[in-house]
């Protein structure tokens, strides 16, 4: 009687479970979502792995069609094809909207644009008509990348018109949007032919609908920048992002100050704290989020400056000539560490199969946290960025907080955003087929070449490749206010001074607007004198850059050079010249003189040139010797050693009594210099070449 009883009961449920209506999703779209280029999209498109995410509560339906436009007068209507018919008949109770990406073909935006907000709209009409409490998403698109066939010829622009318009249309009809773009942008080694995501990129989109749908984004996460001992940017405001569960609330304290915040419908949330002042005193920052509960302690208010470049800024503290004197005393210095040690080194080595996974996955820079200056902390940090950053906090009296990404062989197009170098009308090009590209220095293709030789994958991504180290290790931390930032970087571009000239102030504009800071401090190392040719071209480069760049100097290292090795050993001088720079432009300290001899003007006077220096109180040599390396030209003539050098105040006059009528004159011409003019603070003149006025 029981053993009826019970069987009667469990049939009851199975039948009650059974009769339990399923919550029916329609995945409506083009190629990317039937799951184009799959070997078998019926078991990896991005629809069935959401139905595999959702669960068993859910029917997943897909009904994506391949070409298909959202146009109604494009070349494949969607609405003209027999998986609308079956979405519509599906009946969904959420449906989520991917299309736009065949619209960009030049027989459907260029002639029918106007009409594409309309379009959309009445889909959507559509699918409420069938059920008035449907659920709809509509998904800004998946990238387009740059090696697309028709990228350059008007799918970048149009496509981009696409996104605007995708995101008017959720405004118009009070939907949700999904971005699907940021999700994969990044990834570009997921699309083969620049367009279809491969099978994992498809989990990526999964994962991303599926949060949307469910509100799931994994619960209260921060960068990881945060941590204990780190410093706020004093006097700005802090803003505190992070992600939540949808809709959940989130509260922050610091100090007095207690702000709460709401995760947005894509987990996103974010709080501004008002700005704090330098006042010694440990704090701590709390966030809470439900029962979660994340706690800093012991930070400091202060200046945050920003550390990068290449194995020159990287060199570190216990490589450099002055490394016992560094760590004298370290413990005492105000100064908090970052260090963004890179996972792989790129030294001339086969790279390990499962770090090229990880570098694919954006997994470059080892774990880190913010550290107080100690012995160990220092000994493995950047001597050039730990110098800069003593010297600074023993002038300021305040914390300083220093974070170090740099990257030894590095080229700068690395660490510039892909959408900077698409929209740039000649950096674009550096996009393409990069390893075999010579707008990149060979050296860095062949070393990366190297580095990932056991990779099949044809789009096997490498820290040198353009955009990877924005990617990485600039745009994780783009939410932490700094106050500027130091670099030092170019020996990986000197083979190209003229196109340098069009990437170095692409790069600070970058980053300039990643912070939305169009006037940060920007300074910089000139290259070191070594025995390459190009040299001293790039240094004079260098300095004429330092001149056009608004808020922007540099470090003449010159001085400090090795004939035969890329890395000067005495970096502590290059840190501090950094910090005066800094502290007379940024700080205005005004009694801090920032740079040697600046060459300002030169002036025919006989046949002598009158060559007129700023910062150029005291002018003297810096051995005691007569000066070298001034050297004078006629209109047409080839340079001659000036014969006679004489200091007048803040002058120097030069002549060769071979030129009559002198038109030009430049200094410290030699790949390895021993160009010896200096001011009274000891302080090196630049490499220059200049023209009579």
């Amino acid at each position: 009687m029981k053993r009826t009883l019970l069987l009667t009961l469990l049939l009851a449920v199975t039948l009650a479970v059974g009769a339990q209506e399923k919550i029916k999703v329609a995945c409506i779209g083009n190629s990317v979502t039937y799951g184009y280029g799959h070997s078998n999209p019926a078991k990896t498109s991005y629809p069935t792995q959401l139905g595999t995410l959702l669960g068993d509560g859910y029917e997943v339906g897909n009904f994506g069609k391949s070409e298909a436009t959202l146009l109604n007068k494009g070349h494949r209507p969607y609405t003209k094809q027999t998986e609308y018919k079956a979405a519509l008949d599906f009946a969904p109770d959420i449906a989520i909207i991917h299309l736009g990406l065949n619209d960009t073909d030049p027989r459907n935006w260029p002639n029918y644009r106007d009409e594409f907000i309309p379009d959309y709209l009445s889909l959507i009409d559509t699918l409420r008509n069938i059920n008035p409490d449907v659920k709809i998403w509509v998904c800004r698109m998946t990238p387009i990348f740059h090696w697309h066939k028709r990228f350059k010829s008007g799918t970048r622009d149009w496509y981009a018109q696409i996104q605007k318009a995708i995101e008017d249309v959720a405004e118009l009809a009070e939907v949700e949007l999904i971005d699907l773009q940021e999700q994969l942008y990044h990834r570009p080694d997921l699309m083969p032919d620049a367009l279809h995501p491969n099978e994992q990129g498809a989990g990526i989109i999964a994962k991303r609908v599926y949060s949307a749908i469910t509100g799931d984004f994994g619960g209260l996460s921060l960068p990881a920048i945060y941590s204990d001992n780190m410093v706020i940017q004093r006097g700005v405001p802090f803003v505190l992002k992070g992600t939540a569960n949808a809709g959940e609330k989130v509260t922050a304290r610091i100090g007095r100050q207690k702000i709460k915040a709401k995760a947005a419908t894509d987990g996103s949330w974010q709080v501004r704290f008002k700005p704090m002042r330098a006042d010694g005193k440990s704090h701590t920052l709390t966030i809470e989020c439900g029962k979660e509960k994340i706690e800093y302690k012991n930070i400091a208010v202060g200046e945050v400056w920003l550390c990068s470049g290449q194995s020159n800024m990287a060199f570190m503290v216990k490589e450099s000539s002055h490394a016992a004197a560094s760590l004298e005393g370290c413990e005492k210095k105000e100064v908090r560490l970052y260090d963004m040690k890179p996972r792989v080194v790129t030294d001339n080595i086969e790279w390990p199969a499962e770090e090229l996974v990880k570098l694919n996955e954006h997994d470059y820079y080892l774990p880190t946290k913010w550290q107080k200056a100690d012995k160990e902390s220092v000994n493995d940090f950047s001597a050039v960025a730990y110098h800069f950053g003593a010297m600074l906090a023993d002038s300021l009296g305040v914390p300083v907080g220093l974070i170090c990404n740099a990257v030894g062989g590095a080229p700068a197009e690395a660490f510039i955003a892909r959408n900077t170098l698409e929209w740039h009308p000649r950096l674009l090009e550096i996009l393409y087929n990069w390893r075999n590209n010579d707008m990149i220095q060979e050296w860095c293709r062949g070393r990366a070449s190297q580095n990932i030789k056991k990779s099949n994958n044809p789009l096997q991504r490498h820290p040198y490749e353009p955009t990877y180290l924005y990617e990485t290790g600039i745009a994780p931390i783009a939410s932490y206010p700094i106050k500027g930032a130091i670099w030092y970087q170019g020996e990986s571009n000197a083979h190209n001074v003229e196109l340098h000239e069009e990437i170095f102030p692409t790069l600070v504009d970058c980053w300039r607007q990643t912070w939305d800071n169009p006037s940060m401090p920007f300074y910089f190392v000139q290259l070191s004198s070594i025995e390459r040719p190009t040299w001293p071209h790039f240094r004079d480069s260098q300095r004429r850059l330092a001149g056009s760049i608004e808020n922007c100097a540099l470090a003449v290292s010159s001085d400090k050079g090795d004939r035969w090795n890329v890395h000067p050993t005495d970096k502590k001088p290059v840190g501090e010249r950094l910090a005066r720079q800094a502290l007379h432009n940024t700080y205005g300290m005004k009694h801090v003189t920032p740079a040697g001899p600046t060459i300002e003007k030169a002036e025919r006077k006989g046949n002598s040139l009158i060559l007129t220096f700023s910062n150029a109180n005291g002018l003297a040599s810096s051995d005691g010797l007569p000066l070298r390396t001034f050297e004078i030209a006629g209109e047409r003539g080839s340079y001659l050693p000036a014969e006679k050098v004489e200091i007048m105040g803040n002058k120097v006059r030069i002549r060769n009594c071979d030129i009559a009528v002198p038109y030009r004159a430049r200094y410290g011409w030699q790949p390895y210099t021993t160009a010896n003019l200096v001011n009274s603070e000891g302080l090196p003149a630049s490499t220059f070449e200049i023209s009579v006025e």
